[in-house]
């Protein structure tokens, strides 16, 4: 990463603590912590417990379009994602950085690299478009829900938005996959050797994937069981803090929270938005900014008791090959 990307990504992390920092302020921080005190540590547990069962769909998802892999090694797919949203959750990288910590989980294992970068290409690409149904449903209860003139004219735009951001996206990945490969192992001819054969390695696993319908079926309907399963996530914390909010309504809440994510990508843990997006939506459907702020909060402690020791784990694996 070159001086000003690591500048640029320094700035969007203090504006995120910035704007996080005032959200908490404005609502109040005896308030919020009150209500996160509220969930119980049998509650945490079991926000914690069913985001490792999250995790094992993704990594479902992960090993149904990784050709010539054993469905039996899916807990090698499940472990490389865990990696992989644990740096991308509280490491300061985006998520760039959480997709080469997940690759090189894998490739500790001996996987081969042009399944490795194939099926990550694959896998990102129908995650997205299963988001993009999970958002369509999000933006579509939200026009429902909201009667208020002046809560439309602020808040509907810019649902719409994201999920205009969302699709080009989408779009922009999946046009661009095979053109950025070909580019790639164009320019890596002139630094690499055998960076023209490796690329060519990758578009022809690519290619097999996609000639294969059921896997990239497979792996979207997984990713869309995960997208709901962290949903429902959310709902299992608010019933543990007391909150009677429907579940269709943390549904639409959690689709255009991850919606809104999705676009701040380059924020390292999309800091500041997903604390504001809270506090903004969580009041349409009757959820006190407080415990809206505390649900995000929560959610963020429940990634570091995750991916904490996930990464200690790994840095020890790293260790240890660089001793072999």
């Amino acid at each position: 990463m070159n001086r000003s990307a690591q500048i640029g990504l320094l700035a969007a992390t203090i504006v995120g603590v910035v704007v996080a920092a005032f959200t908490v302020g404005s609502v109040g921080l005896r308030q919020v912590l009150t209500a996160m005190a509220s969930i119980g540590w049998l509650g945490m547990a079991s926000l914690t417990a069913w985001s490792i069962g999250v995790l094992t769909l993704l990594g479902f998802a992960w090993v149904s379009v990784a050709r010539g892999e054993a469905t039996e090694r899916v807990w090698l797919f499940v472990w490389a994602r865990t990696t992989r949203e644990a740096a991308t959750d509280i490491l300061p990288f985006s998520q760039l950085g959480g997709l080469v910590v997940g690759a090189r989980t894998l490739a500790a294992f001996g996987v081969p690299q042009p399944v490795i970068y194939a099926s990550m290409i694959a896998d990102l690409t129908t995650e997205m478009a299963a988001q993009l149904i999970f958002t369509l449903f999000g933006v579509g209860v939200l026009l429902l829900v909201l009667t208020h003139a002046a809560v439309q004219q602020g808040l509907v735009p810019l649902a719409l938005g994201g999920m205009a951001a969302m699709i080009a996206l989408m779009l922009l990945f999946v046009f661009a996959q095979r053109p950025m490969l070909k580019l790639a192992g164009s320019l890596g001819a002139h630094l690499l050797p055998g960076s023209v054969a490796a690329m060519a390695a990758v578009r022809e696993q690519l290619d097999a994937i996609y000639r294969e319908p059921r896997r990239v079926i497979a792996a979207f309907l997984f990713n869309l069981a995960a997208w709901l399963a962290s949903a429902v996530g959310a709902w299992i914390a608010l019933w543990f803090m007391g909150s009677q909010v429907p579940v269709w309504a943390v549904l639409m809440i959690e689709a255009l929270i991850f919606t809104l994510r999705s676009v701040a990508f380059a924020i390292p843990g999309a800091i500041g938005v997903q604390e504001a997006a809270y506090v903004l939506i969580g009041p349409l459907v009757g959820l006190p900014p407080a415990t809206a702020l505390a649900l995000s909060l929560l959610k963020r402690a429940r990634d570091i008791v995750i991916a904490v020791p996930a990464l200690l784990v790994w840095q020890v694996g790293e260790y240890r090959r660089v001793v072999r």
